[in-house]
């Protein structure tokens, strides 16, 4: 068979190739043959603090530039979306604080804070830090303060742990 001949007939094979996997494919998709886009970065938002710029959406995909397709009280509308920065909202103190919602999403927070509950509200804080090692049981000495919240608030090594009452900075054993 010479190279003249043959060349139809490879390209007849190759578009036959190409006709039944797009049937296979049509068929495992249940007959829509369009390819599924992964959902934008990022997650929305719980409060709607901003002015959508599009309405309407079914998918991310629906939405300008870098924006999520996002369902309010409103419905379905196009936002920025809000990321969850690293690190551990620090425990609550004892009693509440302001109730009034200063933030709603890590994202409205400058830094590296977080946007945490203070027990009534919520408000950017500094996130919380663990040091390496453990706590050692709380001794017999009555100490019934709060010394610190959490580990970053310690020098060097130390870590914040329990006492009797409340809570210090002391060595990691």
């Amino acid at each position: 068979m010479d190279v003249r001949s043959s060349l139809p007939w490879a390209l007849f094979l190759a578009l036959s190739a190409f006709v039944n996997l797009h049937f296979v494919f049509a068929a495992e998709t249940g007959g829509n043959a369009t390819v599924s886009v992964l959902p934008k970065p990022g997650h929305c938002p719980r409060r709607l603090n901003v002015v959508p710029s599009h309405k309407g959406c079914e998918c991310d995909e629906h939405c300008p530039a870098d924006h999520k397709c996002c369902v309010f009280d409103c419905g379905a509308v196009c936002v920025p979306p809000a990321f969850t920065k690293p690190g551990v909202c620090p425990r609550r103190r004892w009693g509440f604080g302001l109730c009034a919602e200063f933030c709603s999403d890590d994202s409205d927070c400058p830094d590296d804070n977080k946007c945490c509950s203070n027990g009534c509200g919520h408000e950017c804080m500094a996130p919380y830090t663990v040091k390496r090692g453990r706590c050692a049981p709380p001794q017999g000495t009555p100490m019934c303060a709060e010394y610190c919240y959490h580990d970053g608030q310690c020098p060097g090594e130390q870590k914040c742990c329990r006492t009797t009452c409340g809570h210090a900075c002391s060595e990691p054993c």
